[in-house]
């Protein structure tokens, strides 16, 4: 048995050598620093009265008046990429991952959370009986380049309801309510119980009416955030992190873990699935299950762990299993827009997975008797992580700021035009397009915020025209900043 195994171990590692032939070696990195530049990111995303202790000095208030048109009060909250749209299926997934990394790997991310949960509470809680799900139409958005301050574009606001049903993003926004008052639960446990409170309503929603919100909304959503995945992956996760946010209580506990041993199946729980996005949670559901079954042993959780163990495989070269694509120069490549966003979720995910495995004395099991160490996890994604800071083929940082050689066009209307501060006149819809074009480096270095990356070569475009490489957004940046804090040594809030 242990020939067989210690086998697997070394080829894995000797595949994984493989991998980062021709990378230029780095000296050690910063991770602290790291991560305190990805956090920064999200300041610089914010929509709505910015704060005294605003850092990213070249943004100021925007969309102050967001859902004043239906009566409501939608102010706050992030712009999930480039753009001014509001986008609430991604944005939810920011604040679940956001929160993820606060709980798994004690990042120092309380206030970004809490911008995100903030905005999302309004959402779920401004008109009983719906959720609000998107401010401004990207079809008017995307015929002009304005920063946020400047914004004229229509700015509608736009609701799922028992007859436009969304569970989806309904699914979604429960689980990251859920996990936000986890975040919150000792700090300000009245913030953590309203928190709470409303993940149930809006999970109760979302499972009662379902109904994809691509299919309600789909002039304003598609193809720009389409659910492809469908909405079971939500309800699942949902249901599984207000299970975690739910317990010990008395009232509730026992609730959430019976929907799932009754609906997993149904859910697609026992399907296997090799992608984690703002669209697919399949596999994130699993990992988080089996943290449960590996710390509990709760009855009929084993095949999440089982299927956690599938996934994995498919990430380790050399492991029985192995069917992921990695560049020449070691990154994981799964398609090539925005590829990063992949990246960073997978990475968080094989940290966790490893942080669970390794507190319970347990390995990846990947066929037989073979078995691949929580050690070989890590150091698969250490090396994702690294790639990102620099060391890869281009010796390039790809998060803006970090390093001295990164992206200086990035894809993103504020940080290409000068500030309000610089040029407080208003700079027009069709006046910004020559910031879009512009070959001059940005106006504002959008620290901290990691783009879309390099195609299955290696080889990144410098260029904003470049969308898909070099377009930042939130939720590239969330589950990297678990990681980063995996790395910084930050103590890990068990």
């Amino acid at each position: 048995m242990r020939s067989s195994r210690a086998y697997l171990f070394v080829s894995i590692v000797v595949a994984a050598l493989c991998l980062t032939a021709g990378v230029r070696t780095t000296a050690a990195f910063n991770y602290a620093d790291a991560l305190d530049k990805a956090v920064l990111f999200f300041e610089a995303q914010r929509s709505g009265k910015l704060p005294p202790a605003q850092r990213v000095a070249w943004r100021a208030d925007s969309a102050l008046s967001d859902g004043s048109a239906s009566n409501v009060d939608l102010v706050g909250g992030y712009y999930d990429a480039g753009d001014n749209v509001k986008f609430g299926l991604p944005m939810a997934f920011t604040v679940t991952m956001l929160s993820w990394s606060v709980l798994e790997f004690g990042a120092d991310a309380e206030p970004a959370v809490r911008w995100g949960a903030d905005y999302l509470l309004k959402a779920a809680t401004a008109t009983p009986g719906a959720l609000w799900v998107q401010v401004a139409d990207p079809n008017q958005d995307h015929k002009c380049w304005e920063r946020p301050e400047d914004m004229d574009t229509p700015r509608a606001a736009y609701k799922v309801t028992p007859q436009s049903p969304g569970s989806d993003v309904a699914g979604e926004t429960a689980a990251a309510l859920a996990a936000a008052s986890l975040v919150f639960r000792a700090r300000d446990p009245a913030y953590s119980s309203r928190l709470l409170s409303a993940a149930r309503k809006v999970f109760d929603f979302a499972d009662r009416y379902r109904g994809s919100y691509s299919d309600s909304l789909s002039s304003v959503v598609s193809p720009f955030y389409t659910s492809y995945s469908g909405y079971y992956d939500e309800l699942l996760w949902a249901a599984a992190w207000l299970h975690l946010a739910s317990s010990p209580s008395p009232s509730s506990n026992g609730v959430y873990m019976s929907y799932i041993s009754t609906n997993g199946g149904n859910l697609g729980a026992e399907q296997d699935d090799y992608t984690i996005s703002w669209d697919d949670k399949r596999v994130a559901t699993k990992v988080l299950l089996s943290k449960v079954f590996l710390q509990n042993r709760v009855d009929g959780l084993s095949m999440y762990k089982s299927h956690a163990d599938h996934y994995i495989c498919s990430l380790v070269p050399g492991a029985s299993g192995f069917q992921s694509q990695y560049t020449p120069g070691g990154l994981l490549f799964k398609e090539g827009d925005s590829n990063m966003q992949y990246v960073t979720s997978t990475t968080f995910l094989l940290l966790a997975y490893a942080k669970d495995l390794g507190a319970a004395g347990g390995a990846v099991s990947c066929g037989g008797s073979t078995e691949v160490a929580p050690s070989a996890l890590v150091s698969l994604a250490k090396r994702q992580v690294d790639y990102i800071l620099g060391a890869n083929p281009a010796g390039m940082s790809y998060m803006v700021g970090f390093g001295a050689r990164y992206p200086r066009r990035v894809h993103h209307r504020g940080a290409s035009m000068p500030s309000v501060r610089d040029h407080p006149a208003r700079i027009g819809c069709d006046q910004g397009f020559q910031y879009l074009h512009s070959s001059e480096p940005d106006r504002n270095v959008l620290v901290g915020a990691v783009v879309g990356g390099p195609d299955q070569r290696d080889a990144y475009t410098d260029s904003r025209d470049n969308y898909a490489q070099a377009e930042p957004s939130t939720y590239t940046n969330a589950p990297l900043v678990g990681a980063l804090a995996f790395f910084a040594g930050a103590r890990a809030n068990k």
